[in-house]
């Protein structure tokens, strides 16, 4: 029976750990397959350290790649009960974890701009949305409303048209956005598609996992809260694959 635990909370190492295609999390104890996972493992110093690569040595623990659950797993001192009181966490693994996915899909938007996979500029955005050709589409957090509404409103149509889905996200500032692109005062961003593209865009979803418990994962348009109360594109999209459910405010109730 110990073994059991043993072997549902914790893998014997980095390549046992991706043999198979799901982990149970220590904190829902839920089996969740492995991209919507963290790995986490016991540095040489004694602390718990997030593995994101999953390819440090070592035996490691899994948890549900949200904020929320590592919260969670440190509150609950799960990472010592599964590395068997080897490991300390605490408030600072969380923010820790936090830096290195920002990091990482802020280093995967520089990777993709020096392949040549990211266009930027408002108008070149759109030719790429029209042309089909986009992976995920970038917004900066601090960008004006209206641009990002008018990119939005295109993608929209053009999920409409052609019925593929495609993530967006405002997960960064501005300035960040300028960094990474090396490039100044970009606003918006477009991942174009390409058999690389993945790879890329597997890095925003894990930040916005990370941060808001959830990911596009091309199945629908990711909203900040900003951007809800104002442009509700899943609700609009909803009602668009749904024409008999459309609110008719004009049309009288009839009954038999």
């Amino acid at each position: 029976m110990l073994a059991r635990v043993e072997d549902d909370d914790i893998d014997r190492g980095p390549a046992a750990g991706r043999r198979l295609p799901a982990r149970t999390c220590l904190v829902t104890r839920a089996n969740v397959p492995i991209e919507q996972m963290i790995r986490f493992v016991v540095a040489p110093g004694g602390e718990v350290v997030p593995d994101l690569a999953r390819n440090l040595p070592g035996r490691g623990a899994w948890v549900t790649g949200t904020q929320e659950a590592v919260e969670a797993a440190v509150k609950q001192k799960a990472f010592a009960r599964a590395f068997r009181g080897k490991g300390t966490a605490d408030a600072s693994l969380i923010a820790l974890t936090g830096q290195l996915i920002e990091r990482a899909a802020l280093d995967g938007l520089s990777l993709a701009n020096k392949a040549g996979r990211i266009v930027t500029g408002n108008a070149k955005v759109e030719d790429a949305i029209a042309s089909g050709k986009v992976a995920a589409i970038y917004h900066a957090a601090d960008g004006a409303r209206d641009g990002k509404r008018k990119l939005d409103g295109a993608l929209h149509r053009t999920v409409a048209e052609r019925g593929v889905k495609t993530p967006r996200f405002t997960l960064f500032t501005g300035q960040q956005l300028d960094l990474a692109l090396g490039r100044p005062n970009v606003v918006h961003a477009a991942l174009l598609a390409s058999p690389a593209s993945g790879g890329f865009l597997e890095r925003s979803l894990r930040l916005e996992r990370w941060r808001h418990g959830k990911t596009a994962g091309g199945d629908d348009v990711p909203a900040d809260d900003a951007d809800r109360d104002e442009t509700n594109l899943e609700s609009e999209w909803a009602i668009r694959k749904s024409p008999a459910k459309r609110p008719c405010a004009h049309r009288p109730r009839r009954f038999p």
